[in-house]
């Protein structure tokens, strides 16, 4: 492999990445908003906003990125991840097998 080109792992790696930045900036460009209404309105507003307009999967990165720490995002935005719901997990076709014989049994 040249020096130019970038292994399957490393384009999905910065796939990901600039996935996770894009959630940064976005729930960054909630909280500027929610910033200039009082403290606990502009956290309820934030973490209201990501509840009704993001779905699962951008909430799921947003855990991402708080769970590890919360890098990038602005204060009130992570003051509001207590709000926010989390996705439910995935769930597998074992677990999904699972729950239908405990339903049914």
């Amino acid at each position: 492999m040249s020096h130019n080109e970038i292994s399957n792992d490393e384009a999905h790696e910065a796939h990901v990445a600039q996935g996770i930045a894009k959630i940064v900036r976005m729930a960054n460009q909630i909280g500027t908003f929610f910033e200039s209404k009082p403290h606990e309105e502009g956290v309820h507003g934030v973490a209201e906003h990501i509840n009704k307009f993001w779905e699962p999967r951008m909430r799921r990165h947003f855990f991402e990125v708080v769970d590890a720490g919360g890098e990038g995002l602005k204060p009130i935005v992570i003051e509001a991840a207590v709000q926010v719901r989390r996705p439910s997990a995935r769930v597998t076709a074992e677990q999904a097998a699972e729950a239908g014989a405990v339903a049914s049994g």
